[in-house]
């Protein structure tokens, strides 16, 4: 099944491509390469999700931000691609966490987006090299931030 077609079977909305917030830019291809910079939690009011994991935030909603994240993430991916379909695997996660000092548990908050993308690209091409840490500020009080590195055909 095509990965267009997993994001219509899953009933997946996914929000207009988030706009750059600085001086970058949100998506870089360098040849079979595609780099997305950090993405957060955009609610449907276009406004990121914001809260401290381990304060305001449980493990569960900071799964929700991380899902939503990703839902962003693969909306700039289909907007710069022109398909999912193109996408051959993910190659490496790298996930933010905003959290108190004694949270411990940022590698559960970047599963809700580890786990959206396993289940569009498949649980060989949607699981990739993967890192999630803590962080004391985030931009826009951002729950979480997460970037990450495609190959594409």
């Amino acid at each position: 099944m095509s990965h267009d077609a997993r994001i219509e079977q899953l009933n997946l909305e996914l929000p207009p491509p988030p706009q750059a917030m600085g001086l970058y830019k949100p998506i870089v291809q360098v040849g079979n390469l595609v780099y997305l910079s950090g993405h957060g939690p955009l609610q449907s009011d276009g406004y990121p999700l914001s809260g401290r994991l381990g304060a305001d935030m449980d493990v569960d909603s900071g799964q929700a931000a991380a899902r939503l994240t990703g839902l962003a993430m693969l909306s700039t991916l289909r907007n710069h691609l022109g398909t999912l379909d193109r996408v051959s695997r993910l190659v490496k996660l790298l996930g933010l966490v905003r959290c108190t000092e004694s949270f411990n548990a940022q590698p559960a908050v970047i599963n809700g987006c580890s786990e959206l993308f396993r289940e569009v690209f498949g649980n060989e091409a949607g699981i990739g090299a993967r890192s999630a840490i803590g962080a004391s500020a985030l931009p826009a009080d951002m729950a979480v931030e997460i970037e990450a590195i495609f190959e594409v055909e």
